[in-house]
């Protein structure tokens, strides 16, 4: 929640001015601030800047909404790839299914990591065979990853997301013989469309 605090202290302040302080370009925080606005968590006026949103304030219709639903009741369906898979499946699962990135398991349907574009380029660039190596060699390993539970609120997902600058996470629940299983996943999309509904039937 450090954009709402830089806003609280600074308001009005320009997103450049935000992304200065935080340390990255404009393009890297948008996204955050566009999820911020809809919760209502703070407020823009063209050529002024941000400031504090109505959110904030108690008894907000928006706010308590937030707080009560559920990641379960929000969650897409899950783009999965299995850990054996190579470098060239996982491009052209990113590109059928049109998502951002891949939920990896393992043959036990476990969650082992999740791969994204970045990861592609980033392993494919000086690699003259990428295109035939296991995904798990590229993916961001379980250790690193941001999971929630179909239980959390939407609330706490957003605050994840923007926490750890990333646009999804896995919606997981733990497995009886160890380790998560994926039963969905929560992206800025799901939780914007969320808000849009619920400001609908204020």
């Amino acid at each position: 929640m450090e954009i709402v605090e830089l806003v609280t202290r600074n308001a009005p302040i320009t997103g450049e001015q935000i992304a200065e302080t935080l340390g990255v370009s404009r393009p890297t925080i948008r996204s955050d601030l566009s999820v911020l606005v809809m919760l209502g968590y703070i407020d823009a006026k063209p050529k002024v800047g941000y400031f504090l949103g109505k959110a904030l304030k108690p008894d907000r219709a928006v706010h308590s909404s937030l707080l009560q639903g559920k990641v379960r009741d929000r969650m897409s369906r899950p783009v999965v790839i299995r850990d054996d898979a190579t470098v060239n499946d996982a491009v052209i699962s990113l590109f059928v299914d049109n998502v951002g990135s891949l939920i990896v398991t393992d043959e036990n349907d476990r969650l082992v990591g999740m791969v994204s574009p970045k990861d592609l380029l980033k392993f494919t660039l000086g690699h003259a065979n990428a295109s035939v190596i296991p995904i798990r060699m590229v993916m961001t390993k379980q250790s690193q990853l941001v999971t929630i539970s179909p239980e959390d609120t939407l609330l706490e997902a957003a605050r994840r997301m923007m926490g750890h600058q990333v646009n999804s996470l896995p919606v997981v629940r733990p497995r009886s013989g160890g380790g998560a299983e994926v039963i969905g996943r929560i992206t800025k999309t799901n939780i914007t469309q969320a808000m849009i509904e619920i400001a609908s039937d204020l």
